[in-house]
């Protein structure tokens, strides 16, 4: 009797975990618009957000009680439909204050489960918040489970009340199982879950939503405000074709019901908004205060004439650093309340706007004007990925002749061999001595209707450089063209530019090369920077959350790599790329800027998205067995493709090993329906413009996996690095990158080309970026450029326990330690004398791809994803 009654004793069990949670206001961006001294000065950012952790803390230890509760379900043991058997119900405990792990605002609460013998090991739990306010669930952790030990629930996900939700939110532990190897009664809860996040495609999304959809870019333009502020819907049609973006449901607009009505407060699922939670919210909304905030008082103070709008001198330009920006004391005292543009813009006294100096004039101020430093910033610079070998001469077209007509180069073999070092220009192409930087077929559609624009003069270009035997370029030749309008003629009208050193002619050859920049700064904005990581990226983050499992091998590889992406292209989409927004403000397309970008997404191709193949196509690399990386660079100088090569090589090692964990045969990664059902989406719904196109890979073998997995990394780390990290330190000095172009070249006779040929400067500033539009640039770029002190790096993790795979987590360290061996290669070089490029006239080491970084405005750091 004693021993049925013990046995009976033994089949219920305590399982004791821990939870661990945070609230909402953590980092409350009207908290510290609100916060002051008693003395009425804004304190910092840091001591505000301090202040408020304490009071989050304290107020959720009041409130949780047993307002929050918990059911553990069974990844053994199923009930009478199959479905894994679910405990009884327990609530959280009294809070923790003795586990070192938690991070800042982060509270832990005892919790103890009834757990008898035959319900199994738990593989998932459900939870309610009963609470009228929502908290940031962390994570579980259960301790000392039979025949299991420790296990962990990374949950990382926004609670709110349970009557928000049509079932109760429901984690799984960090497992790892392809679908068909799921245990059985986890199986209908994975897949109830993924249906949960597709949702059902209807109705206006609302904040505690969590569910991931497709939408067009519908929602750039404000035709009820100005049939001027109307813009095309991007996606869905032949004419603007364009990745989608998450969808949001809102009403149209009234004019023009293809349109979205734009709102203050734009949608994304809950939990890719961390909100209030992050230090890198902080520039999140620095960029939202300098759009809604600063730049319409700013422009106010140059409508008002309290500044001018003109630079007077390069020094003029030198002093938004060095000195500081002079505006109106009405102006500072309207900016005071917002300590966001306090923290950013550093204002010192009561009339001085100061800004940090750029990198690129920090050793020499006048370096940014050589043609070397010019030259370099090709192969080293933000935008170092457009660079081609000349194959052919003269460069062709690919623009349709007969809506365009000839569109040929009219530089000629004369114009190069004067600078050409004894080469013929056959001789230079075969010896791959030659290269352009090809401008013209993007902008020549455009430049009819920008030229139209009152503040907008503009060229396509084309720079021709030579491979010198130091391993440097130089610049040959820069082709201006302009469309031939003379009695409705086709083709174009091109001025060809030579090198110059002296008088009229230096000038001349300067404000080509301004035209070449400012061609190309357009260019790395929308299409480079914007076009290929943001918005491509989107649609790869909206299937894997609606077709991936938390549980699936490939979700848990690349949800790193998608953090806060959504986030930070919604709010592009509501303050950066929309109508008046700050590109079409201050880059070269203004109200076109997006159809260019629109142009662009037609030839971008996904395969060539991968470092190897890009650098293969634009002639850059051939390929060789006997070099290390298989490919041979034709410039063996080229400090993003020596650097991003071996990242390129330690990500597609790592993907490697990790999906050879999980697929032994490719008829594994054929059988897999999620996977199947994610790479189906991405092509035909995310990417759906494109879906037509015999490039895109079947996704039927482990090696188009693990090539594909890898390209998505690269994109969302790497690459989005080396063309966003540099953006103030190269761009911040407007002289060196200017964004927009006022006037064409002079012409002889004229009084502008007098006043070229009297004051150089003068010219050069009349021609590019004036004040205002250069504040808008720098005032957002400055904040692009910045690293939150949260964030995460390639080859890291925020949460050591991400799956419970020993094999995954060892193959993990080996990546970090290549990266570690990588950033100390890339100092080396940076130090090594011979290697020209690497830091240049400038003397600014390539540092862009260096895998870690501190806070702040560092110019080095990958950051895991597309996170600003």
């Amino acid at each position: 009797m004693f021993s049925g009654i013990q046995g009976l004793l033994n089949r219920s069990k305590k399982l004791k975990g821990s939870v661990v949670l945070m609230h909402k206001n953590v980092l409350d961006i009207n908290a510290i618009k609100s916060a002051k001294s008693a003395t009425g000065i804004l304190r910092g950012a840091a001591g505000v957000v301090s202040d408020l952790v304490g009071n989050s803390v304290d107020t959720l230890t009041c409130c949780v009680g047993r307002s929050v509760a918990l059911w553990l379900i069974s990844a053994t043991a199923a009930d009478g439909n199959g479905h894994g058997k679910v405990g009884k119900k327990t609530y959280l405990e009294g809070i923790i204050t003795s586990i070192p792990t938690l991070g800042a605002g982060q509270c832990a609460f005892d919790i103890h489960f009834e757990w008898d013998s035959d319900m199994g090991i738990p593989g998932a739990f459900l939870i309610q918040n009963h609470m009228q306010l929502e908290f940031f669930l962390v994570s579980l952790t259960l301790e000392d489970i039979p025949n299991h030990g420790t296990m962990h629930f990374s949950c990382n996900s926004w609670l709110y009340n349970y009557k928000n939700y049509e079932k109760d939110r429901i984690f799984f532990a960090n497992e790892t199982y392809i679908p068909s190897e799921t245990p059985g009664p986890l199986v209908s809860y994975r897949e109830a879950e993924l249906q949960t996040l597709r949702g059902n495609g209807t109705g206006k999304r609302k904040e505690c939503d969590r569910i991931y959809d497709y939408d067009v870019y519908n929602d750039l333009g404000k035709p009820d405000s100005s049939e001027n502020l109307a813009r095309p819907v991007l996606g869905g049609s032949v004419t603007y074709a364009y990745p989608r973006r998450g969808r949001t449901g809102r009403k149209p607009t009234k004019k023009d019901p293809n349109s979205e009505k734009p709102s203050d407060n734009f949608y994304v699922p809950r939990d890719e908004n961390f909100g209030h939670l992050k230090s890198s919210d902080f520039l999140t909304y620095g960029v939202k205060a300098v759009s809604r905030n600063f730049l319409p008082l700013l422009r106010s103070s140059f409508d008002l004439n309290f500044t001018p709008n003109e630079f007077d001198s390069f020094e003029d330009v030198r002093n938004l650093c060095e000195g500081g920006v002079k505006l109106h004391t009405d102006l500072l005292c309207k900016i005071s309340p917002l300590p966001v543009l306090k923290e950013i813009f550093r204002t010192d006294g009561e009339s001085v706007l100061k800004f940090s100096v750029p990198h690129v004039i920090r050793v020499s101020k006048s370096a940014w004007m050589t043609d070397e430093e010019f030259a370099r910033e090709m192969i080293a610079g933000v935008n170092p990925c457009l660079i081609t070998c000349l194959k052919e001469f003269p460069p062709q077209s690919n623009l349709d002749p007969s809506i365009y007509g000839d569109q040929s180069s009219k530089i000629t073999k004369q114009h190069l061999e004067i600078n050409l070092e004894g080469f013929t220009v056959d001789k230079a192409i075969e010896g791959k001595r030659l290269f352009i930087l090809d401008h013209h077929d993007v902008f020549m559609p455009f430049l009819t209707r920008l030229n139209e624009l009152k503040t907008t003069k503009a060229y396509a270009t084309r720079t021709i450089l030579f491979l010198k035997d130091d391993g440097t370029l130089k610049p040959l030749v820069i082709e201006l063209s302009l469309p031939n309008s003379v009695e409705q003629r086709r083709g174009s009208i091109s001025k060809v530019i030579l090198p110059a050193n002296l008088g009229v002619e230096s000038t001349i050859w300067l404000l080509a090369k301004a035209h070449v920049i400012v061609n190309d700064s357009c260019y790395h904005q929308l299409i480079s920077h914007w076009l290929n990581t943001h918005a491509v990226i989107e649609p790869f983050v909206i299937s894997t959350n609606r077709n991936l499992s938390v549980l699936h091998p490939i979700y848990k590889l690349l949800f790193p790599h998608y953090r806060d992406t959504m986030n930070i292209n919604a709010l592009a989409r509501e303050s950066l790329i929309n109508a008046e927004g700050v590109i079409e403000q201050s880059f070269l397309g203004g109200k076109y800027a997006m159809e260019i970008s629109s142009a662009a997404y037609k030839n971008w191709v996904f395969p060539d998205q991968a470092l190897p193949t890009d650098l293969i196509k634009r002639g850059m690399a051939i390929k060789d067995s006997s070099s290390p990386n298989g490919l041979r660079l034709v410039i063996k100088d080229y400090p993003y493709a020596v650097d991003g090569l071996e990242i390129w090589n330690a990500i597609e090692t790592w993907v490697r090993e990790y999906v050879l964990l999980y697929y032994v045969t490719d008829d594994a990664v054929k059988k897999d329906i999620e996977l199947e059902a994610w790479w189906k989406e991405v092509v035909e719904k995310g990417h759906g413009d494109l879906k037509d196109k015999a490039w895109w890979p079947k996704l039927h073998t482990r090696e188009e996996l693990i090539r594909s997995c890898s390209t998505i990394i690269w994109i969302a780390s790497a690459f989005h690095a080396a063309v966003n990290f540099g953006q103030y330190p190269y761009g911040g000095f407007i002289l060196n990158r200017p964004t927009l172009s006022r006037r064409l070249i002079p012409e002889k006779g004229t009084p502008e080309y007098e006043e070229m040929a009297k004051n150089p400067q003068k010219a050069y500033l009349r021609t590019i970026t004036p004040k205002y539009q250069a504040l808008v640039d720098l005032s957002v770029i400055e904040i692009l450029s910045r690293h939150a002190s949260d964030e995460v790096y390639l080859g890291q993790r925020d949460n050591p326990n991400w799956t419970s795979d020993s094999r995954a987590i060892e193959a993990f360290k080996k990546f970090g330690k290549r990266l570690e061996e990588i950033e100390t290669k890339i100092s080396e070089r940076n130090h090594d004398p011979n290697l020209k490029n690497r830091t240049g006239p400038a003397e600014l080491p390539y540092t862009l791809l260096l895998p870690t970084s501190e806070t702040g405005l560092t110019f080095r750091g990958i950051p895991n994803s597309i996170s600003i």
